[in-house]
């Protein structure tokens, strides 16, 4: 029996790094004065990167039925690619063409090993959870930590303590086990034929919206709390808030997936959006509204991702997880998060938070009335939920 020890410690470090990136690139973009339009554009290129990395390498995962290798190499490219911003980060063009390099390869290894760990758990779907929850752990640890060292150390530092989680990263890689994609039975669904199902198109739409609602979250909300007077170590704390929620909801799961059907747990996760992101816009400097925001991460984040993943596992024929994943990946953190947070860039100059963040929640209602028409439980799922 394989142990799932090495993908918790992997989604530790990979998380880590996201905890220190998330909350303060957006800073230290703004402290080299590069414009919003230049800042909203740079931190796009993350979710841009999954519009085509994920698929590309799913598909060659599957096509190999090797992933480990895959997942080594593209964490090796990834910390070699964030060594040349520290090594020169003074020019947008410079500082574009690295991130280009980095997210390229840094968005491939995330896809394969879901995949990996939804197959390892697929006799108890709410253990995926128990092991992704040691991601939140580590992003949650990072924010917090982070935050008092970039107060300590200077935002000039933040580049080198990126890397050296990187390197944190591939050592974790390195550990990973192989986990063999599976052969294609005969008689199953094509991938085009899974995608075609109406349950799948609406699965899809909703992680493009809710991830869209996410994309001026992860581009401006920093600045914003910045702007509202909260030093670098209160809006890393108010990071946190939002992790210790996703990861009491994680833990708790296997629980609620037991109690609660996929298709409803989504619905749940875009209401929630719709009520956090009206909070962000209205009340951004209020320290009460802007714990109470974060904690909705729980919703919003934990059970809309681990209803994504259990919709995905349940839809997609085994050897069609890896490009499942993959998919998920491109329809959501990529188009949806580009273009969320690139119309954001546009309209920060124009209306700052209460603008970007109501464009948020008018997403997240749109994927409301998607998830309320078109994606309701089937009544087998009920009658065993």
């Amino acid at each position: 029996m394989i142990s799932l020890l090495p993908f918790a410690t992997y989604y530790f470090c990979y998380f880590a790094y996201n905890g220190l990136f998330n909350p303060f690139w957006g800073l230290y973009l703004e402290s080299l004065s590069f414009s919003p339009w230049q800042i909203s554009l740079l931190i796009a290129l993350s979710t841009m990167a999954r519009i085509v990395a994920p698929g590309f390498w799913g598909w060659l995962a599957d096509r190999r039925r090797q992933r480990r290798p895959i997942v080594v190499a593209t964490s090796l490219m990834a910390a070699l690619g964030f060594l040349l911003i520290c090594l020169h980060a003074k020019t947008f063009v410079w500082v574009f063409f690295c991130l280009a390099l980095v997210h390229f390869f840094w968005a491939a290894s995330l896809p394969l090993v879901e995949a990996s760990t939804a197959h390892l758990t697929r006799s108890e779907p709410g253990r995926y959870s128990r092991v992704r929850v040691w991601g939140s752990i580590g992003y949650l640890i990072l924010a917090v930590a982070g935050g008092y060292a970039l107060d300590w150390l200077h935002l000039s530092s933040l580049p080198w303590l990126a890397f050296g989680l990187l390197c944190a990263v591939l050592w974790s890689a390195w550990r990973l086990p192989e986990v063999a994609a599976p052969a294609r039975a005969r008689g199953q669904t094509s991938l085009w034929g899974t995608l075609r199902q109406p349950p799948v198109a609406a699965l899809f739409a909703c992680c493009f919206l809710m991830a869209f609602a996410f994309g001026p979250y992860y581009t401006f909300y920093s600045i914003g709390l910045r702007q509202a007077g909260f030093d670098k170590s209160a809006i890393g704390w108010l990071w946190a808030v939002g992790v210790m929620a996703e990861i009491g909801v994680f833990w708790f799961m296997p629980r609620i997936m037991g109690a609660i059907a996929l298709e409803r747990l989504m619905l749940l996760s875009l209401v929630a959006a719709v009520l956090r992101f009206s909070l962000m816009a209205l009340a951004i400097g209020n320290p009460l509204l802007a714990v109470l925001s974060q904690a909705l991460h729980a919703p919003t984040f934990a059970i809309h991702h681990a209803a994504s993943i259990g919709l995905i596992h349940r839809h997609f024929a085994e050897q069609h997880h890896a490009k499942g994943q993959g998919l998920y990946i491109i329809f959501s953190f990529g188009i949806g998060g580009s273009l969320g947070g690139l119309l954001s860039g546009v309209l920060w100059t124009h209306g700052g938070v209460p603008l970007v963040f109501s464009l948020s929640a008018c997403a997240a209602l749109i994927g409301v009335g998607v998830c309320w028409r078109c994606l309701r439980p089937s009544r087998q799922v009920l009658a065993t939920s």
